[in-house]
């Protein structure tokens, strides 16, 4: 199962963008200081899930969670 991060900064839209931790999926990692961690999850919907219990508006990163990116 992957770990996954929220970027405690929002996006210019709002969004707090959810990344997959594993090595090499994803190019646009946040800081590591500005990275909540959200543990293991089965996939991208699992970890927005629980992204939204601290930042209602979360969002999957386009580049590392697609099928959770809504824009």
């Amino acid at each position: 199962m992957p770990t996954y991060c929220v970027n405690e900064n929002a996006q210019a839209n709002g969004d707090h963008e959810v990344h997959d931790l594993t090595p090499g999926a994803c190019t646009h990692l946040p800081e590591p200081k500005d990275r909540k961690s959200l543990g293991w999850h089965t996939d991208c919907q699992g970890a927005v899930t629980e992204a939204k219990k601290t930042y209602r508006q979360s969002n999957g990163c386009y580049y590392c969670c697609r099928p959770c990116n809504t824009g």
